[in-house]
């Protein structure tokens, strides 16, 4: 293996990350637990 080869294979483990951490994100199953913490700034004690 080349040092091309070795950059493909890195972008595209990249990219797979980055598509995972997106779908993860946009899960429905998450969107609570991400709503709670979007209003933690707002609480009052």
């Amino acid at each position: 293996m080349d040092v091309t080869v070795l950059r493909i294979v890195a972008t595209l483990a990249s990219f797979g990350a980055f598509i995972g951490i997106v779908f993860w994100a946009c899960s429905h199953r998450n969107t609570k637990g991400f709503e709670e913490a979007a209003q933690l700034p707002f609480e009052q004690d």
